[in-house]
């Protein structure tokens, strides 16, 4: 089995379900509001969970009544919460997303605890991270937690993958130094390399700058399109599966889970990792929320069997 350690965020997130995105200044009605699991570190932690790696999860959560909460959503989706460190004084992260009747989504964060993850909260998994497989991680949490787990990764001869969402313009190099595989999706990709990203071939020249910048391997997802990959063992877009789509909160992060759990550590299985969780990605849009719309290995596997 698989060892993944990911470090990053949970939040609680409440989705205000809307016809359509308000403009400027209008008042709208939501036709409802719910509730579930969310943060980009804590969906990405599942989702490598329900691909079927062992996934450790390094996070922080407030003390109040969504931090115990959190802890028993993720336990009960098969991921190890040991490292999930609670906070005091502090609430847990919260998104507030609105979604609208096409499946696509605006999210505000605000981060709360997430933003208290250190380089000590890290080197306390030094051991974990040791016997791990790889280390994946976001930008939901500081970028110092990021560097030290990326560190005590590269030491141990582990696999490194960064998500670099939400993005950032100007990532520390250092970081770039540590990182072997980036999946950033297009939007991000451009803010980093600085290239506007319209076709195939943008996706190409985002890649070659990303690998100048120092990345081995690049996967820059690219919405209902699929996933443009650049490595050594294969280069070439990786077309989405056609789905309608209910909601794409957590399509991205259901790709990373899937594509960390599935990947060799050599990369040599690049393309059929991606095309599984482009398929993975094709369900999780297709139910509501972002933790509960995650597939489960069985279903992923049926779905590719369906198709065959």
């Amino acid at each position: 089995m698989k060892r993944i350690i990911v470090v990053g965020s949970s939040n609680v997130d409440t989705t205000l379900h809307v016809q359509d995105f308000p403009k400027p200044g209008e008042t709208i009605n939501a036709t409802g509001v719910s509730e579930a699991g969310g943060g980009k570190g804590a969906n990405q932690a599942i989702a490598a969970a329900k691909s079927g790696a062992e996934c450790t999860f390094i996070s922080r959560v407030g003390d109040d009544n969504f931090g115990p909460w959190m802890i028993d959503q993720l336990s009960g989706y098969g991921v190890k919460t040991g490292h999930i460190l609670t906070t005091p004084g502090e609430k847990t992260g919260h998104a507030y997303i609105t979604l609208n009747a096409e499946g696509q989504n605006d999210i505000i964060i605000d981060h709360g605890a997430n933003y208290k993850l250190t380089s000590a909260d890290v080197e306390k998994a030094k051991d974990l991270i040791a016997q791990a497989d790889c280390v994946v991680a976001q930008l939901e949490t500081p970028i110092p937690a990021t560097i030290a787990a990326f560190k005590l990764a590269k030491a141990a001869g582990k696999v490194t993958i960064l998500n670099p969402a939400p993005a950032v313009k100007d990532l520390p190099q250092e970081l770039l130094d540590l990182t072997d595989a980036i999946t950033p999706n297009e939007t991000e990709s451009a803010l980093l390399t600085g290239l506007p990203v319209e076709n195939e071939a943008d996706l190409a020249k985002n890649a070659a700058k990303l690998h100048e910048m120092g990345i081995k391997t690049v996967i820059i997802t690219y919405g209902s399109k699929g996933s443009y990959v650049s490595a050594e063992a294969f280069t070439g877009l990786v077309p989405a599966f056609k789905v309608k789509a209910v909601d794409t909160t957590a399509a991205g992060d259901t790709f990373l889970g899937y594509f960390a759990g599935t990947v060799k550590s050599d990369f040599s299985n690049v393309q059929e990792a991606a095309r599984f969780a482009n398929r993975a990605s094709s369900l999780a849009v297709q139910k509501l929320g972002a933790q509960p719309s995650i597939p489960a290995a069985a279903e992923v596997k049926a779905a590719d069997e369906a198709d065959k």
